[in-house]
């Protein structure tokens, strides 16, 4: 069977698609898969002054959790030509300092090597007289390092494969049952969206309780709606294709192992 996919929904942070011709495994690999996606994050915050409300640990961990976009050139730490030591090849530069009264936003932060994705996130209330002052570093790494590297959520459902029976299709009464409202109503009878149903079986539960005749409803085993959503570091639809990419290469690195004489 080959693979069919149809583009559903495309916003600037999310895509949503339906996939037909695989299975359970390999779509939940592709989920897997984004926490191989390699993106910039902040990893090494040094503090000066901090005079706020929160610890320097929590100031910290909201920076860390910031959508950084790295140059194309930059490459991990231990890749690098400087061995770890910190470069402007695979670190980031950051300075900060502020004082209150102000509510500190991301753009603050003067950035050297790499451009800050949202620019107005706030990262602390500074009351009058307060003062903070860092510096941080960012560096290149994995969400299957630290969850700070995640570069979006993908995330997938099987969509629903339902047999109307000439007894079921004019079961209109089912409209006003399903909690999603994937159920219309077409004259006398009834359709089931496939998109909108997520298999609550809200449906199955009210027949029975009717004694009225199932719907013959059940998850497809190779058919599936997938969401991918985007934290800014990369485009939706480049997401997917680079969790694709990591398969490929994770499986070139297991055919390779397979033919390595012992």
């Amino acid at each position: 069977m080959s693979i069919k996919i149809e583009k559903l929904k495309e916003t600037k942070d999310r895509i949503t698609f339906s996939i037909d011709g695989i299975s359970n495994t390999f779509a939940n690999a592709i989920r897997r898969s984004t926490f191989e996606i390699e993106v910039l994050a902040i990893d090494l915050v040094e503090f000066y002054k901090n005079d706020s409300a929160l610890y320097d640990e929590m100031i910290a961990l909201r920076l860390g959790l910031l959508p950084l976009k790295a140059p194309k050139t930059f490459t991990r730490r231990e890749d690098c030509s400087c061995k770890g030591k910190g470069c402007l090849k695979c670190t980031a530069s950051f300075k900060l300092k502020a004082k209150g009264p102000a509510t500190v936003y991301s753009k603050e932060l003067k950035a050297k090597g790499c451009e800050i994705v949202f620019e107005e996130m706030p990262l602390v209330i500074l009351a009058k007289d307060q003062e903070l002052e860092l510096s941080a570093e960012a560096c290149i790494g994995a969400a299957r390092e630290h969850t700070k590297f995640l570069p979006g959520l993908v995330w997938f459902r099987s969509n629903p494969v339902i047999n109307l029976t000439k007894d079921t299709e004019s079961y209109t009464d089912l409209i006003n049952v399903c909690p999603k409202k994937a159920i219309i109503s077409k004259g006398s009878k009834i359709e089931i969206d496939p998109l909108k149903c997520d298999l609550c079986e809200c449906c199955i539960e009210y027949c029975n309780e009717k004694n009225k005749k199932p719907l013959d409803l059940k998850a497809s085993e190779d058919s599936f709606t997938m969401f991918v959503e985007s934290f800014g570091q990369l485009e939706p639809k480049d997401l997917f294709i680079e969790s694709l990419s990591i398969i490929d290469k994770n499986l070139d690195e297991v055919v390779k192992a397979i033919k390595k004489p012992k």
